[in-house]
């Protein structure tokens, strides 16, 4: 066991009562033999943020963040990996010699949970919803297809994933959430839309569908991912996200080398142990 100095770390959004993170985390602690690492999970908003950020001590390693701080923390931070500047969104924030350096583990999240069920290139894509977990999708899309279609539900968020799609080389086309339904027949299908966004769509899930990968993880199946499985066909679920996320962040945070591959069977099993809870 390695018995370093205390140190910190915790998720942040709100709500936040629901977030495996902390037995995520938690479990790559005890995994690596890190005595004196805790983990916690912090309610708070976007008003609340700045002030959280400026109460941290020495003593804090680094923050996940989920909804609604992945783009609210951007003016407060001191760098920014390319990968945030991108996408415009930051899941992490490390805090090294009192900076704070936004990364986005989001991005390889994805691109590895779909390179682990067997997901290889398709002619195109379909993202639903346009937020930060969309553009980090987005990005993640941009290694297996050049044409990606995504449905909104608030026009504001095109010129955020029209920036992606620019960045990354994806063509891109936004259309509007009354005709989410049209796209739902895509050899792969990226759902980033918070519980129940989804549901008015389960009626027209058509009789043959490619892949989905539903961000969500509780409760299981989404209904969304039920008409999927109804079909016989193949799901990535969020807690593969979560996972996958988490590994980077675990081993960002803590600067330790190891095997991710190794962390992930042992953060898929806790995370599959609390939601069974």
């Amino acid at each position: 066991m390695t018995a370093d100095p205390a140190r910190r770390a915790a998720v942040l959004g709100s709500p936040i009562g629901h977030s495996l993170s902390p037995v995520l985390h938690r479990a790559a602690y005890e995994h690596l033999g890190l005595v004196g690492w805790t983990y916690e999970a912090y309610d708070v908003a976007e008003p609340g943020l700045a002030g959280f950020l400026a109460g941290l001590d020495p003593s804090w390693a680094g923050l996940s963040l989920t909804m609604p701080l992945k783009a609210a923390v951007l003016p407060l931070l001191d760098a920014a990996s390319p990968m945030v500047e991108t996408v415009g969104a930051a899941n992490t924030v490390l805090l090294r010699d009192g900076k704070r350096v936004g990364e986005n583990t989001d991005v390889p999240g994805m691109a590895a949970a779909l390179a682990a069920h067997g997901v290889g290139p398709v002619d195109r894509a379909v993202v639903l919803g346009g937020g930060a977990t969309a553009r980090s999708a987005l990005a993640a899309l941009s290694t297996l297809t050049d044409s990606v279609r995504a449905y909104v539900r608030d026009p504001a968020r095109h010129p955020g994933l029209q920036s992606v799609a620019a960045a990354t080389g994806v063509d891109l086309q936004v259309e509007p959430w009354a005709r989410a339904g049209e796209g739902l027949g895509a050899p792969l299908v990226v759902s980033t839309t918070p519980a129940g966004a989804t549901d008015g769509l389960v009626a027209r899930v058509p009789l043959t569908v490619g892949t989905l990968f539903e961000v969500l993880y509780d409760p299981w199946p989404s209904p969304l991912a039920a008409a999927w499985q109804a079909r016989r066909a193949p799901v990535v679920d969020g807690l593969d996200l979560l996972v996958h996320q988490a590994v980077l962040q675990v081993l960002l945070m803590t600067g330790t080398e190891a095997g991710p591959d190794d962390l992930v069977r042992v953060l898929r099993a806790a995370g599959e142990r609390a939601l069974r809870g």
